[in-house]
């Protein structure tokens, strides 16, 4: 086996949660007279939730205070877990839990390295959670992707080097990050907005483990 371990964003990689992010966003942006764009969203992906509603301040181009940011930040995340606390299993991505499948009966370790601080709520809900040897979330780490420390936790978690790991993502962030770790990657999406990435697939329909070795 020429890799040991797999590490897996979760938010449109494995669930497709951007959809809530999205609902929770547009809710919080009305109190400043904002609406979110499907395309700004996209530029969401994979930053942490401050970074995400400093971004929404600057393109809605109103000052806050860090005091309403705080509340905000609260707001949001109270507006998410509501919408999250009735997702299930049927919310899993298409060829995901084949993929996984594959990966346990061929003997390698899988992690998850999200910057979702509910990451091990939606693992629950979804019945994803037995899948991981490792799971490093938004509350394990203090660095954003493109920084690869969540990565990084991650292969020192399953006790491999990152030359053995490899990372399957959906954002150009974690793209940067994985590659920044010194790990193959494979994006999850659309070759015209993802770059840099050893392999990019449109779903885990479109892949097969033994695709691993041609990386």
């Amino acid at each position: 086996m020429k890799y040991k371990a797999c590490l897996f964003d979760l938010d449109g990689v494995l669930v497709d949660t951007a959809i809530y992010h999205f609902q929770a966003w547009r809710t919080l942006g009305k109190q400043f007279d904002f609406e979110l764009s499907h395309e700004q969203n996209e530029e969401l992906k994979g930053i942490s939730r401050v970074e995400s509603l400093d971004k929404i301040l600057h393109w809605a181009q109103f000052q806050a205070t860090q005091e309403q940011k705080d509340i905000w930040l609260k707001e949001k995340n109270e507006t998410y877990l509501e919408l999250i606390s009735h997702m299930n299993p049927s919310e899993i991505l298409p060829g995901v839990l084949t993929f996984l499948k594959q990966l346990k009966d061929q003997g390698y370790l899988i992690a998850l390295g999200s910057a979702s601080k509910n990451a091990q709520i939606i693992l629950e809900k979804t019945g994803l959670i037995t899948w991981f040897q490792a799971i490093i979330d938004g509350n394990k780490v203090t660095k954003s992707k493109p920084d690869p420390e969540v990565f990084l936790k991650g292969v020192e978690a399953l006790a491999c080097s990152p030359a053995d790991c490899i990372v399957f993502e959906d954002a150009q962030a974690g793209i940067d990050a994985a590659k920044a770790g010194g790990m193959k990657v494979v994006g999850i999406g659309s070759s015209a907005i993802l770059f840099g990435a050893d392999k990019i697939i449109p779903s885990f329909n479109d892949i097969q483990v033994s695709d691993l070795l041609l990386l």
